[in-house]
């Protein structure tokens, strides 16, 4: 069967991604650092792996592509999803800390597992694959007070153009899904700021339908 690796699996976006790919019958590696929370996704699914693992750390990475291709055989698809977003403020206000947790999580692990994804399609008989990226809204128009997170969905989509040019000779597609607000609990969390600050919260979609666009786009011949 068909298989896909997908990063920040644990809720969210990642979570519904998930589970439309394994009520298709995929093989689904869960990555995340909730291991309870991939266990309860997981839970009697047959198609399921569960993969603990922090994004940001090299070696975790490459030690979960290793355990997922063994058991699946071969990796089809990369969802790079994995991401967070940092307090909004002004950037004489923004923490180095809070902008190198976002470099971390937003461009570093989606460099890490991009590149194991990348080496791993390359080197895999039939050789090629696809690999989604995460990008946001947010690398077009961007929220005020979002530095952070905006600078890192830009870059997002470097490393998109950037793959899909160097996988064609290797059958390696890449594209990048640019959603804007879908109903998650990150989300919920810029609702409740707005709702603090008086403001009407943004408007926000199904995650289902995130679900659907990921599926479709895994699924292009």
């Amino acid at each position: 069967m068909p298989s896909i690796l997908i990063t920040g699996a644990s809720g969210g976006i990642g979570a519904a991604v998930a589970r439309r790919y394994l009520d298709e019958g995929w093989t689904v590696g869960l990555v995340a650092r909730r291991a309870g929370k991939l266990e309860e996704l997981a839970a009697g699914r047959a198609g399921a792996v569960v993969l603990p693992a922090d994004v940001t750390d090299a070696e975790a990475v490459d030690r979960v592509f290793d355990a997922f291709t063994a058991q699946a055989g071969r990796l089809d698809v990369l969802f790079n999803n994995a991401g967070i977003f940092t307090p909004p403020a002004p950037i004489d206000e923004i923490s180095l800390d809070d902008w190198r947790a976002a470099l971390a999580v937003n461009l570093d692990a989606m460099f890490l597992c991009a590149r194991a994804a990348f080496g791993r399609m390359r080197r895999q008989d039939p050789q090629g694959g696809r690999i989604i990226n995460n990008g946001s809204v947010s690398a077009h128009v961007p929220r005020p007070g979002s530095a952070t997170y905006t600078t890192t969905k830009h870059g997002v989509t470097g490393l998109t153009r950037t793959l899909s040019l160097d996988g064609r000779p290797f059958d390696i597609a890449c594209g990048q899904i640019d959603i804007g607000n879908a109903r998650t609990e990150m989300v919920a969390a810029l609702d409740a700021r707005a709702k603090a600050a008086g403001e009407d919260p943004p408007p926000t979609m199904d995650v289902s339908l995130v679900a659907d666009a990921v599926w479709s786009m895994g699924t292009l011949p």
